[in-house]
C-alpha cells in the first residue's frame, strides 16, 4: 500500500501541526518540480507524493521558528551580497569600455591628421 493512501503520522519533534507538514510538502513539492533531484528513490511519479515520502522520512531537514528565520536571513544576505558582486563587475566594464574608446579616438584623430596632410 502507497504511503499517500495511508494516514501519515506526525513527528511533533519535527512538526507542530499538519498545516507545517503541508508546508514544507509543498515547498519541496516546488523545488522538484523545478528540476531538484529527489533525495530518495521513490516508486512514485508524482512529485508531491515524493516530497512528502522526502519529509516524511528525514531526508528533508524542515526549519521552523527562529532557525527558519536566521536560514531566510542569511540566504537574503548572500543574494544581497551576490548582487553587489555583480554590480561591481558591472561598474568595471565602463572602464574598459571608455579605454578602449579612447583608444579608438586616438587612433581616429592620428587617420584624421594623416588625411589633412595629404589633402592640398
Amino acid at each position: 500500500m502507497d504511503l499517500i493512501s495511508l494516514p501519515t503520522e506526525i513527528d511533533k519533534k519535527r512538526f507542530d501541526s499538519r498545516f507545517r507538514l503541508v508546508l514544507a510538502v509543498s515547498k519541496r513539492a516546488k523545488a522538484l518540480c523545478n528540476g531538484v533531484m529527489p533525495k530518495i528513490v521513490s516508486k512514485s511519479k508524482k512529485m508531491t507524493t515524493v516530497a512528502l515520502e522526502e519529509v516524511v522520512s528525514g531526508s528533508i531537514n524542515v526549519l521552523s521558528g527562529e532557525a527558519a528565520i536566521k536560514a531566510k536571513e542569511k540566504a537574503n544576505k548572500l543574494s544581497y551580497e551576490d548582487m553587489m558582486d555583480e554590480a561591481k563587475q558591472k561598474k568595471s566594464l565602463p572602464d574598459e569600455m571608455t579605454k578602449i574608446e579612447k583608444d579608438l579616438q586616438v587612433y581616429l584623430r592620428n587617420k584624421e591628421a594623416i588625411v589633412d596632410e595629404n589633402t592640398p
